[in-house]
């Protein structure tokens, strides 16, 4: 239910200053899409006043019929030409053809919505007002009765629209700059609907594919085949087939995010309490008095980090390239997935997530020489983590210390690196899976070569913003370049140093 007035358009008028016509025709949408149902205006109080445009300052008359039909509602009434010289304008302007319409103001009671506009069933008519352009095209004057001395006798039985009136000499002069006003408004919004829109790559026919290229043009866009965040109106993601490209690359790239903890986060930090003592329970006898303890509890928190850029791209590229989408998608992917997994090994936590390898308080097994790994220190490593840890844990490399580790034994002859015998089951180092991580140090005297860990205990990856592209069209116009703003937002730290161990070599 609504409480404002709203206006509905459609009028008719005759000659000797009485108005006939239909303010509402029943069964067809106006120009916003609202349809009124018959029986809406059962409610109408008469007399109702006769205005000029909507404006309570200017009455120009009164309506004292008014009556639901099959056509619609049909209205009588009567300018008050003798009393009112507004009212006497009012009917030399449908004389001479610059007024044709009535419109309806009223406040809605019941109305359910359309898929453009609504259907309104009740109403409260206040007013029916006499307008230059009606809002319904179907309402308009159908007769204007003259009261001059010499009337036309044809004014009985023709529309107005086929009259041709004899304006008398004496008619009052019109103010027609409000009707000049109306008429230029018009004028522009028809010239900005005939504006042509951007060019329009041709590519793929995918429909999600041509949102993505019309929007990076700047041009209109099918918002269903995007997805917009829900932080801000203005984070702009690109559809689901490249959003889920880009998330596979960053694993790619980054493959701390297949094994560490990846969540999504709507704030710019989390804080996360963490506990630093147990509480202290003694054995005590049947009757002895228990003494009391608490845990104690300290906070962690991991900032949101960003990263962004900017790509510049010719315009003759937009418009002549079918594959511009797919390639600023994989360049992005590739730059963003590489940073982010130099960020999660060594980042230092001050404009760049926190990474595991700069953390400290993470635990040492000193391997006792600098240029050669020992398999002992390897099992004294992993047997060093508690079993609950230990038996979720994954080893972290890179490739060439995986290459050195691919020749170790024990003492037994066995090599360390066992390969998988059974499809879909990964090669282990003792029993746990090994991932490759570029970022990772070589082995070299003073360096950690080799980190083992529970690291969906340990490291967490929150997730802000996915992917946010902006373009911007208008800067760099006059170099004939379009430029493209990337940005994302993603937050990474050591949540328990504790499911970690490292391998340090010797200096």
């Amino acid at each position: 239910m609504s409480d404002r007035i709203e206006i509905k358009a459609a009028l008719t008028v005759d000659d000797a200053g009485a108005i006939t016509g239909i303010a509402w025709p029943f069964g067809s949408p106006d120009r916003v899409g609202d349809v009124i149902e018959k029986g809406a205006f059962a409610t109408a109080m008469l007399p109702l006043p006769m205005l000029w445009a909507h404006d309570q300052g200017q009455v120009v008359g009164v309506w004292d019929q008014i009556a639901e039909t099959d056509a619609g509602l049909t209205v009588k009434g009567r300018l008050l030409v003798e009393d009112v010289a507004r009212a006497r304008e009012v009917r030399a302007m449908i004389h001479a053809g610059a007024v044709s319409g009535l419109s309806i103001g009223f406040v809605t009671k019941t109305a359910s919505p359309r898929a453009r506009g609504r259907t309104i069933t009740a109403l409260d008519l206040h007013e029916i007002s006499v307008v230059a352009v009606p809002c319904h095209p179907g309402a308009q004057i159908t007769s204007i009765k003259t009261a001059d001395p010499a009337p036309h006798p044809e004014k009985d039985t023709a529309p107005l629209e086929n009259d041709d009136p004899i304006t008398p000499a004496n008619a009052p002069q019109i103010d027609t700059k409000a009707f000049d006003e109306i008429k230029a408004r018009l004028d522009r919004i028809e010239a900005k609907a005939a504006r042509p829109q951007g060019v329009i790559i041709t590519g793929p026919d995918q429909p999600e594919r041509k949102a993505f290229t019309s929007f990076l043009q700047g041009g209109d866009f099918d918002r269903k085949a995007l997805t917009l965040a829900a932080d801000s109106p203005s984070y702009v993601l690109a559809p689901e087939e490249v959003s889920g490209e880009f998330i596979r690359n960053l694993v790619e790239f980054s493959p701390i995010r297949s094994v560490a903890d990846v969540r999504s986060t709507s704030s710019h930090t989390v804080l996360m309490p963490r506990r630093t003592g147990v509480s202290n329970a003694l054995w005590v006898g049947e009757t002895t008095a228990r003494t009391g303890s608490e845990p104690s509890f300290a906070q962690s928190e991991i900032a949101v980090k960003e990263i962004g850029t900017f790509v510049d791209l010719s315009l003759r590229m937009l418009e002549d390239s079918s594959n511009v989408e797919a390639e600023v998608r994989l360049a992005l992917a590739e730059d963003f997935g590489a940073k982010e997994a130099t960020a999660f090994v060594n980042g230092d936590g001050v404009l760049q997530p926190q990474g595991f390898m700069t953390a400290a308080g993470i635990a040492e097994t000193v391997n006792g020489h600098a240029a050669n790994v020992s398999p002992d220190a390897l099992v004294k490593l992993f047997y060093a983590m508690p079993a609950t840890y230990r038996n979720r844990g994954t080893w972290a490399m890179n490739g060439t210390t995986l290459g050195v580790l691919r020749t170790l034994k024990d003492g037994d002859g066995r090599f360390l690196w066992q390969p998988a015998y059974q499809a879909g089951q990964p090669e282990t180092i003792l029993g746990r899976p090994v991932v490759e991580v570029l970022d990772m140090p070589n082995i070299a005297a003073g360096t950690f070569p080799v980190v083992f860990g529970d690291f969906k205990a340990g490291y967490r990856v929150y997730d802000r913003v996915e992917l946010d592209i902006l373009p911007d069209l208008l800067t760099q116009r006059t170099n004939g370049l379009a430029r493209f703003h990337a940005r994302r937002r993603v937050g990474g730290g050591v949540v328990r140093t504790d499911v970690f161990r490292r391998l340090k070599m010797s200096a």
